[in-house]
């Protein structure tokens, strides 16, 4: 399996969580609800920004030099979203709980809009089909091994 189809299977399971958060954000009755909820998400979307940034965001970065500016943006939204979840664990305000749970949604929303409509695409282009599907390989040897 290609690196980019495996990273778009994430992003599916994801945007579920992300809609279980937006949903449920404005019933938060505490903040511990919130923080419960930002825990699940944080597990999920800091694995796969972790994968994604050692497996394609380098492979890229090798192909199309350092500093390559889409790459700067991917990681600086990843560092936004992990920013605002660590926030979120530490959020005593039930309010600003909500405020932050709906930033996180919005963030990787966008985030994987450009990732699915400019990164994707262009690694295909760049990386061809052979490493893509050795990455892949990666990818599958760290989420089989765990």
């Amino acid at each position: 399996m290609k690196i980019t189809d495996a990273l778009l299977g994430e992003h599916a399971v994801i945007y579920l969580l992300l809609g279980h958060l937006e949903q449920s954000a404005g019933s938060y009755e505490s903040a511990a609800e919130a923080r419960t909820q930002g825990a699940l998400l944080a597990a999920s979307l800091g694995s796969h920004a972790g994968l994604e940034d050692e497996l394609l965001f380098c492979e890229l970065e090798s192909e199309l030099g350092a500093g390559f500016g889409p790459l700067e943006v991917m990681r600086a939204e990843h560092a936004d979203i992990e920013g605002t979840i660590a926030l979120l664990r530490d959020v005593d305000d039930v309010a600003e709980a909500r405020r932050l749970a709906e930033h996180i949604a919005a963030a990787a929303r966008g985030h994987f809009a450009k990732e699915e409509q400019v990164l994707f695409p262009l690694a295909e282009n760049a990386l061809g089909e052979e490493t893509l599907l050795r990455v892949g390989e990666l990818w599958a040897a760290r989420r089989l091994g765990g």
